[in-house]
């Protein structure tokens, strides 16, 4: 390895910036590889009705801000009325504290103190608890109708 390609390792520029819409095509992949590593427990099709619900939302909607990498987008988070929307990470960069360097942000910055997770997303559930939030309650069914529970989280 030559020491360019060290320096460049060495000197990753890591920041959460605000979201712009030059970043959407970005995080629509990010949001389908991470699903993809995640949740194992979606029928195909339903995988396919939710890509096209996520691929309609209107990011400027939400306080969205970015992970980035020397301005590559590698995750984000989207929070509305305290509420954490969407939280994910390309699955490259699990296990590195960067998912939970989003989590800190939107809960410090953005004041989001509240959130849904599907009840079979058991790492996502750990690392929510593991950050101080509670399960309030538990739907039978997800916003959609679909037979995945979700859990209102709310931080202690």
């Amino acid at each position: 390895m030559n020491t360019s390609e060290n320096k460049i390792s060495v000197n990753r520029l890591i920041e959460i910036k605000p979201y712009q819409d030059i970043y959407r095509p970005q995080i629509l992949s990010i949001w389908e590889r991470s699903v993809l590593a995640t949740h194992h427990f979606l029928s195909q099709t339903d995988f396919e009705e939710i890509k096209i619900l996520v691929n309609s939302i209107d990011f400027n909607q939400f306080e969205v801000f970015c992970l980035t990498d020397e301005d590559i987008v590698i995750g984000f988070v989207g929070v509305h009325s305290n509420k954490i929307e969407m939280l994910f990470l390309e699955p490259q960069y699990f296990g590195q504290g960067l998912g939970k360097s989003l989590l800190e942000f939107a809960v410090n910055k953005l004041e989001a103190n509240q959130l849904d997770v599907n009840e079979q997303n058991e790492n996502a559930l750990k690392f929510y608890r593991k950050s101080g939030f509670e399960i309030l309650e538990r739907t039978e069914k997800d916003e959609q109708g679909r037979a995945y529970p979700l859990l209102r989280m709310k931080l202690k």
